[in-house]
């Protein structure tokens, strides 16, 4: 490809300037989200650029996947700098040409916010999880039902290999496998990655722009929805959310992946509002937490995972969620909603690998 150590070169550097700017703008003291959220953003950041790398030196790949991918990886970047670029100038020359001041409604809502429960703060803080859960579930089942009619197969929603770890042995092991490799993991693979990569990067401009002085972006009204004022020195619960489902969405096939999704909404909703509505009983070490709303996770989280991987890794997942909710923010003060997903992932790829443990999918046998 003619032009691809150009386009190679522009998306190395925005991964880069997304690196540098996520520690820039972040809470120092938030030490363990800090480390998380960069790792998770540099895993997944370095292994694009390897793998693009590695997808050019094949001839097979370079006439059409890899300028795919270029495009794919790089029209978001460039949506996401025009969105900053256009923002930020309506926004200047609003305050210093029609001297009006565009705060005003983020601060209407703002007070509005303060005269809502706290049962309401936190469902429309989670229900955009929960949303997008049951829509890319919802995409999952209309493209199976599409490629099965025409097909009667599962051809591309399904990967032919679950073994994800292996697969990337597989690449350092068999320099001319990345072919074969890629074409395994199936569209729906890409899909899943590509949406949580697009919705990484615009909650990372939105926060960024959000702390920032000099730079605006569209959305950055949302916080002061959905943020409390403790919250507002870190980084948003969203954008940990994108990013580590992220992380999960490159690491995971799609069966694990939904199923880390449903622990990381509906799961993590049942849990607080569980907890605000019922709990009583309060974790000795976490006085934020309720056993009650503890319990709601867990008996969510198993029901959810048995769905999508069957009994043993259901088990397996409940007893990971149980272990990270009762020791996140105390004693270890860290997001959940990065957590659950990188934990979760992570247990899946060595257990697969060392133990060749697979999984059963029971949503699978209804369809």
């Amino acid at each position: 490809m003619e032009y691809f150590p150009i386009w190679y070169l522009i998306i190395v550097i925005s991964f880069f300037f997304i690196l540098f700017s996520y520690i820039n703008y972040s809470h120092k003291p938030e030490i363990l989200n800090n480390i998380f959220g960069f790792g998770s953003l540099f895993f997944v950041f370095a292994q694009i650029i390897i793998f693009l790398l590695l997808m050019n030196q094949d001839i097979g790949l370079r006439s059409f996947f890899v300028p795919l991918f270029l495009m794919v990886l790089g029209i978001p970047l460039a949506i996401v700098a025009m969105l900053i670029i256009v923002s930020t100038s309506v926004v200047s020359f609003s305050n210093r040409v029609l001297k009006k001041d565009v705060s005003k409604l983020s601060i209407k809502l703002e007070e509005k916010r303060k005269n809502w429960s706290k049962a309401k703060k936190d469902t429309l803080r989670k229900l955009n999880h929960v949303l997008i859960f049951f829509g890319l579930l919802l995409v999952w089942y209309t493209g199976l039902f599409v490629v099965d009619f025409f097909t009667n197969t599962s051809a591309g929603m399904i990967p032919e290999e679950n073994n994800m770890l292996l697969l990337y042995i597989r690449i350092i092991n068999e320099p001319n496998s990345i072919n074969d490799v890629l074409f395994s993991l199936g569209w729906f693979y890409y899909l899943l990655f590509f949406f949580f990569y697009t919705l990484s990067l615009f909650m990372l401009a939105n926060e960024f722009a959000r702390k920032s002085r000099n730079f605006s972006f569209p959305f950055t009204i949302f916080p002061k929805i959905y943020l409390s004022n403790e919250e507002r020195e870190n980084y948003g619960t969203y954008l940990y959310f994108a990013i580590g489902q992220m992380f999960a969405a490159f690491i995971c096939p799609p069966m694990i992946l939904f199923a880390i999704l449903g622990i990381s909404s509906i799961s993590d909703l049942m849990t607080s509002q569980f907890g605000i509505r019922f709990g009583k009983n309060h974790i000795s070490w976490n006085q934020n937490k309720t056993w009650e709303g503890t319990l709601a996770g867990v008996v969510s989280t198993f029901l959810i995972s048995f769905l999508f991987v069957g009994f043993f890794w259901a088990l397996i997942f409940t007893i990971i969620f149980l272990l990270l909710d009762i020791l996140t923010n105390q004693p270890f003060n860290v997001s959940d909603n990065l957590l659950i997903p990188i934990g979760c992932s992570l247990v899946y790829i060595f257990i697969r690998l060392i133990f060749d443990f697979n999984y059963s999918s029971i949503i699978l046998q209804w369809f």
